[in-house]
């Protein structure tokens, strides 16, 4: 019987998908990659299905879209297992970008905030003689905290 090609090594698996065996293995512990063990002498190996190449990537790109390993297990799995449910998965989504518009405007904030720090701090260096007033220190309108 010839052996079974369509499995491979941690190493080769972090070669082709391109990533490190560190996040292979937290991954195959998270459930998110397929695998099985082999024994081989005394020794036991982990061998991945050559289908978490493209898991990985899936992984990797849900994960540049904010979305968390949590989040992203369910989804994966129920993809390969055919049992993907669109509208779940369009409200998650939803959420996602609501999260990340949040995170937009605080991020915006911030930097409205640090640009006028800047200039404060470029007026006091210009003028030794400027002291610094109330409305310096003050955060208007502050946006409330995620």
């Amino acid at each position: 019987m010839a052996p079974d090609t369509s499995f491979l090594l941690i190493g080769k698996l972090a070669t082709q998908a391109n990533t490190t065996k560190d996040t292979i293995r937290h991954y195959d512990q998270l459930g998110l990659l397929k695998s099985r063990k082999r024994q081989a002498g005394s020794r036991l190996y982990t061998e991945f299905h050559s289908e978490c190449i493209e898991r990985i990537e899936l992984i990797k790109s849900a994960q540049a879209i904010g979305f968390t390993l949590t989040e992203i297990k369910d989804s994966l799995n129920d993809y390969y297992d055919g049992h993907l449910n669109l509208d779940d998965q369009l409200m998650l989504t939803q959420q996602k970008l609501t999260q990340v518009k949040k995170q937009q405007a605080n991020i915006n904030r911030m930097v409205e905030l640090l640009t006028e720090r800047i200039e404060v701090l470029e007026r006091m260096k210009a003028d030794s003689t400027y002291n610094i007033d109330g409305a310096d220190c003050k955060i208007p309108n502050a946006a409330p905290p995620l």
